[in-house]
């Protein structure tokens, strides 16, 4: 049987949609590309906006369109969140969460032989679940690792612990495992987590002892990690960091606001200060590091004075690249029943004047690389002989010269191009 699938959302739902593509092909499927006819068609959903939900919608009755005799799976956060709506897609066959995926094959194999839609919406438990592990991203340089997933922190405007549930971890030892059959075939992993932060506070260990367990394994020359929380960032983790030589110093902390009023309304555990001072450790602490972020508009309640202030911020921090977005409302959570909700026109007023601060600070940063030696994984042929890919801080690169593709290679940066930089090959 054929097998096709449809990701929407963050780099845990791609790892995910791997492990499920793992799974089916591992039991005789053959996972077709997009025009190619399946019998089997899953589409994991993201839920962390109502206009994400529009999307899954439109993913799926889609897939019943360009696949009409297909099973059609519904999994992912939508229907962990917000089951009922889900139930209510009709041209998904089987509906179910994300705690039960590893019965995959089990769901198929029922619907196959009764025909009888399924829905299957089970609970989250306490502990990281038996999920499979993946030997790679399929045409992908670099592999994700999923080591946690979870969140308790419940922000005022996130859906994401009702369809995600408690902080549950992965044990070091599969973490290791699981880089070791990654290094077979990839140079550079990434550790990503619903709260990445939170890693090991579940089981009495942490995040830097993820780390070096990724760099511990053989094959793998570099790791980097997805978005931090800024107030789970503290000195002594940077500075442990700072020791594996194996680790990319990119920091995403997703700031949300700039501004310590608007935060306290978020329900964001840290202020300005605090992140502040984070960013000046981790430029004290490494050698050339990016420091890239989220940053959200028309928050309810965001006054002008409150937005000025987190422009302000914003430009203080010179951040290396940032998306911006406008705050939207998501039934489930309290800001949803916030007063002083902010007129869509404001919000993209605001959405504006943040990118253009935030492209300006993203424009000096690529300035400041040039003449800086670096070190690019070379990801994808552009053109003959010239490769792009990223910089150990994450900076999008094209390289020339003697270049192979999924190799590491020295390089000097020479000039800055639109939205990236030149590198020579040494």
């Amino acid at each position: 049987m054929k097998a096709g699938i449809a990701t929407l959302g963050c780099k845990v739902n791609q790892y995910e949609s791997q492990v499920m593509m793992d799974m089916l092909c591992s039991h005789g499927f053959e996972q077709v590309s997009e025009g190619q006819q399946a019998d089997v068609f899953i589409v994991n959903s993201c839920t962390v906006t109502a206009t994400g939900d529009k999307k899954v919608r439109q993913t799926v009755r889609r897939a019943r369109r360009e696949h009409p005799g297909a099973v059609i799976i519904l999994t992912g956060c939508m229907p962990q969140a917000f089951p009922q709506e889900c139930e209510a897609i009709e041209e998904a066959d089987i509906i179910i969460g994300n705690s039960n995926r590893s019965s995959l094959l089990d769901y198929i194999d029922s619907f196959l032989h009764t025909h009888q839609r399924i829905i299957d919406i089970k609970p989250h438990g306490r502990q990281y679940g038996s999920e499979s592990s993946i030997s790679g991203m399929n045409e992908r340089t670099r592999a994700y690792i999923k080591i946690e997933d979870g969140c308790n922190r419940f922000c005022t405007y996130c859906i994401i612990p009702y369809a995600r549930g408690r902080v549950r971890s992965r044990s070091v030892r599969e973490i290791h495992e699981e880089s070791q059959r990654i290094g077979k075939k990839y140079r550079e992993v990434v550790l990503v987590g619903i709260n990445l932060s939170a890693y090991g506070s579940d089981i009495g260990t942490d995040l830097l002892e993820a780390v070096k367990a990724a760099a511990s394994a053989e094959g793998i020359e570099r790791v980097r990690l997805g978005s931090l929380e800024p107030d789970l960032t503290p000195d002594e983790l940077i500075e442990g960091l700072a020791k594996e030589p194996k680790f990319c110093p990119q920091f995403h902390l997703a700031i949300q606001s700039g501004c310590d009023a608007t935060l306290k309304r978020m329900n964001r555990h840290y202020d300005t200060a605090q992140f502040r001072h984070i960013c000046e450790k981790i430029r004290s602490t490494f050698d050339n590091p990016s420091i890239t972020t989220d940053i959200m508009v028309g928050f309810a309640g965001e006054t002008e004075e409150e937005f000025a202030r987190s422009l302000a911020f914003a430009r203080e921090i010179g951040f290396a690249r940032a998306h911006v977005f406008a705050y939207s409302r998501r039934k489930g959570t309290r800001a949803d029943t916030f007063p002083h909700q902010v007129d869509e026109h404001v919000k993209s007023l605001r959405s504006e004047a943040m990118i253009q601060a935030t492209d300006d600070s993203a424009a000096l940063f690529l300035a400041s690389q040039v003449g800086k030696k670096v070190r690019i994984l070379a990801e994808r042929e552009i053109q003959p002989g010239v490769f792009e890919g990223y910089t150990e801080n994450y900076t999008p690169a094209h390289i020339d010269g003697n270049v192979l593709g999924g190799q590491i290679i020295d390089a000097v940066v020479t000039e800055v191009g639109d939205g990236f930089v030149i590198c020579r090959a040494i």
